[in-house]
Parts: C-alpha cells; sequence; structure tokens
C-alpha cells in the first residue's frame, strides 16, 4: 500500500517551536526525595555561575565558573516564598553524599 505525502506535508507547514538556550544551559529543576524531606534541586551551568558561594556539604568555596547545584525544600511549611530564599548551592559531589 502506498503511504500518503499528506502528513509529511503539514509538518513541514507548521513552525518547530524555538529552542530555549537558556533553559538548555542551566538544567532542568527537579525534586529529589532525601531523608528529611522533598528538595527541589537544579543545576547550575559553569557559564551561568557568576558569583562564589560556599557550599553547606564541605564547607569550601564554589568558585565563579564551576558547575554546580542549587537546593531548596519543596516541602516546606511557611511557603514557597520562604524555602526559595533560604536555597543554598552545593558542590554536586557533596549533594549527592548527602544523606
Amino acid at each position: 500500500m502506498a503511504r500518503s505525502s499528506r502528513s509529511r506535508a503539514r509538518r513541514r507547514d507548521v513552525e518547530p517551536e524555538p529552542l530555549d538556550l537558556e533553559r538548555i544551559l542551566a538544567g532542568t529543576r527537579r525534586v529529589e526525595a532525601k531523608r528529611d524531606g522533598s528538595w527541589n534541586v537544579q543545576p547550575q551551568a559553569a557559564n551561568a555561575a557568576i558569583k562564589s558561594y560556599v557550599c553547606p556539604g564541605c564547607g569550601l568555596e564554589i568558585a565563579p565558573g564551576t558547575a554546580h547545584l542549587v537546593a531548596w525544600r519543596a516541602d516546606g511549611l511557611f511557603g514557597e516564598a520562604d524555602d526559595l530564599a533560604a536555597r543554598r548551592h552545593w558542590h554536586t559531589h557533596c549533594w549527592k553524599t548527602r544523606s
């Protein structure tokens, strides 16, 4: 049986959705369950890391230009705004070894 070319023609007429380069470079937020509750975790790309931070896991500096993670509570009692204000920057390996 011959295939219809009609569906292919229709797909060419549809403009593809533009890629959000900022989102691709920054990474996507996910929720992780730890022993002390649920946490929002978002990777921070090296090119987007422009400040230095102190990792709460090891107490060492996360230098500008270093890829790392940003984490904040997903199940806090005082609301999303307070949870977001209390976010912390972690070395990726420190976050992964955290209980």
